[in-house]
């Protein structure tokens, strides 16, 4: 989860919203996203139930942090619902959240950083419009120069 700003201070009118975002490894894909006013344990898990819903029979490993929310009795509950796997690493090794991690930077170096959102409205529609350039338009090395969309698909094809 990674936390985003808007507002001036002019007006007196500043705030932050939190985002969550679920990302499948494989193909770099959103896989599910949820923002909110509170970094709390409903945002993390109104993401996962998202996802859950839209991946049905998905039964990934789950990567994440050490965070509250995710070493959870509730959330531990939640994988193990899902029949998925969790994974964390150790205090101070960040190898299982790495990817995450690197998508944030990303993210915020391509739509956030040196820009100015006046609004929560302005804000949630630039992040919305990133994730979506981000999962179809954006070509990625590592995926042979293919979206993640372009990429699932073709991995989705690969095993029809």
């Amino acid at each position: 989860m990674s936390e985003f700003k808007y507002g001036t201070v002019e007006d007196d009118k500043k705030g932050k919203i939190y985002l969550s975002v679920i990302l499948d490894l494989c193909d770099r894909r959103p896989v599910a996203f949820v923002y909110s006013s509170n970094n709390d344990n409903s945002l993390v898990f109104d993401t996962f139930d998202k996802a859950v819903v839209e991946n049905p029979k998905a039964t990934p490993i789950f990567h994440s942090d050490r965070g509250y929310q995710y070493t959870s009795r509730a959330f531990r509950q939640r994988i193990l619902d899902a029949g998925m796997t969790q994974s964390m690493s150790r205090v101070g090794r960040c190898i299982d959240n790495g990817p995450m991690e690197g998508f944030w930077g990303l993210m915020k170096r391509e739509m956030y950083y040196g820009k100015k959102y006046k609004t929560k409205e302005e804000l949630v529609k630039a992040i919305e419009q990133y994730l979506d350039y981000y999962a179809n338009k954006r070509v990625q090395r590592n995926l042979g120069i293919l979206t993640p969309m372009e990429y699932h698909t073709m991995k989705l094809q690969n095993v029809a």
